[in-house]
């Protein structure tokens, strides 16, 4: 597969503690929920950083899948992302699951669907969720 962007950056302190991108445009505090054992403090987690690149990537294929086909998204459409973490059923690490609700205002429910199918084949997040 030839590489046509690299995000490159870097986390201190895991869960605890801050990550930023090489260019800076991220820079972020780092927290662990209460649920996975923290103390709840403000900041932001892996799973919160997952849905949104998650939901964007999605939003992105489905406007690429809907062009092709002449389709307009509209521009109050959302992509809402769930991610889920837990202990894997086989003792050996954790595992997260994604739930993907999708709004497309105006566009009729058969025709949303057929473009949600097509975007989960073009989205890269999509085809990691499914080979990982």
């Amino acid at each position: 597969m030839p590489i046509l962007y690299t995000a490159h950056g870097h986390a201190t302190g895991g869960r605890s503690g801050h990550g930023v991108a090489n260019d800076g445009a991220l820079d972020v505090t780092l927290t662990t929920p209460k649920e996975l054992g923290g103390d709840g403090a403000e900041g932001t987690n892996p799973e919160q950083l997952f849905a949104v690149g998650y939901s964007a990537c999605f939003l992105g294929a489905l406007k690429a899948v809907a062009g092709k086909q002449k389709v307009k998204i509209p521009e109050d459409a959302k992509v809402h992302a769930d991610v889920g973490i837990g202990p894997r059923e086989d003792g050996t690490g954790f595992g997260i699951e994604v739930k993907l609700s999708v709004e497309l205002p105006g566009i009729e429910r058969e025709l949303a669907e057929q473009l949600i199918a097509a975007a989960h084949i073009v989205c890269p997040y999509s085809h990691a969720m499914r080979t990982a």
